[in-house]
């Protein structure tokens, strides 16, 4: 084996391109405000996120290569709990924000919903 091959990293058969999608990881697909239009600046978390590398943009929709997750709904004993100060919730809650444009004028969009997202 040249020196080369031993010293290449392990990615288990899969490449960076398609490492948030497969049988066993659906995508977390945005669909994107009706009426938007190119150019986009995508963040996720306040971050913002690089097209080609982070997203793609398909049928009015943003694709995500990662994993995005939503909290899910509290329920009863965890309500309780954060009500009487006893216990946190510290699940990961991703936020998406899209500026684009409509007719020639930017606009900004927050909290977009999640879809195919992990409820945590």
């Amino acid at each position: 084996m040249a020196p080369e091959e031993a010293s290449a990293p392990v990615t288990g058969g899969r490449d960076r391109a398609d490492a948030g999608s497969g049988p066993d990881r659906s995508p977390s697909v945005v669909r994107l405000p009706r009426g938007a239009q190119a150019p986009y600046r995508v963040f996720v978390n306040g971050v913002e996120q690089q097209e080609g590398n982070d997203y793609f943009v398909a049928k009015g929709r943003l694709e995500f290569r990662r994993p995005l997750a939503k909290e899910g709904k509290l329920g009863l004993w965890r309500w309780a709990l954060m009500f009487f100060g006893i216990a946190g919730t510290y699940r990961k809650n991703d936020s998406v924000d899209v500026q684009y444009t409509v007719n020639g004028r930017a606009r900004l969009v927050t909290g977009l919903d999640i879809e195919g997202a992990a409820q945590s």
